[in-house]
């Protein structure tokens, strides 16, 4: 989901690269989980997500979609976003002691808090939201630690390529103004990236961009 910002009024003003050093180490969270309450339809996933969430859940994408995920229009494109439960609105995956059940694989939205992504010129850098963690006194800690993502150059460029696919596809639909082709190409995309399961036994990212080349073909 895209916002529109200024930066001077959230952030410390500073972008960060993979090797750059950020304050953004909590201490493991101890005692608080401020930021997995109230999230409305804001965390939304991406096809790497899901992947995560069916291989380590053993649980299908339409299975999860009856538990703790839904589905939410994120600029005219379905996607889905983790839900929030309750009246004090906690994730769907928050247990009872306030510690998050999936966090070895965990969405990256909640991998890289309190980063956000700044997208520019088809790429990204990180920026530290100042106003998002309710933990003072956080400590340094190298951008590339902090996010714990494996290949984690590799999951860079998947995260602008789907970036900026989901972008244009926005900008098209549109230009266009046709509903009936708008609602066909949303069920090919959630066909195509999140309910047609990837091969457990290969790596993740030649399937992505092989599914991402088909759509490419199937939406122009």
């Amino acid at each position: 989901m895209e916002r529109h910002i200024n930066l001077e009024e959230i952030s410390d003003g500073k972008l960060y690269g993979l090797n750059d050093m950020v304050r953004a180490d909590c201490g493991d969270c101890k005692g608080c989980f401020a930021c997995c309450t109230g999230m409305g339809r804001s965390i939304v996933l991406d096809p790497l997500d899901i992947y995560n969430l069916t291989v380590n859940l053993r649980r299908n994408f339409q299975e999860l979609l009856s538990g703790p995920l839904e589905l939410n229009v994120v600029d005219g494109i379905i996607l889905p976003n983790l839900k929030m439960c309750g009246p004090d609105e906690r994730c769907a995956f928050l247990n009872q002691e306030g510690r998050c059940g999936i966090h070895k694989f965990r969405p990256g939205f909640c991998r890289i808090f309190p980063l956000g992504r700044l997208y520019e010129n088809r790429s990204f850098s990180y920026f530290l939201q100042i106003h998002e963690c309710r933990k003072e006194n956080r400590s340094k800690v190298k951008v590339r630690k902090w996010i714990d993502t494996p290949d984690v150059r590799k999951n860079e460029q998947y995260i602008a390529d789907w970036h900026y696919f989901l972008k244009d596809l926005q900008e098209m639909l549109k230009a266009s103004c046709d509903e009936g082709a708008a609602r066909r190409i949303n069920m090919y995309l959630l066909n195509c990236f999140f309910v047609t399961p990837y091969r457990e036994d290969e790596d993740f990212y030649p399937q992505f961009y092989e599914r991402l080349a088909e759509a490419g073909k199937q939406t122009v």
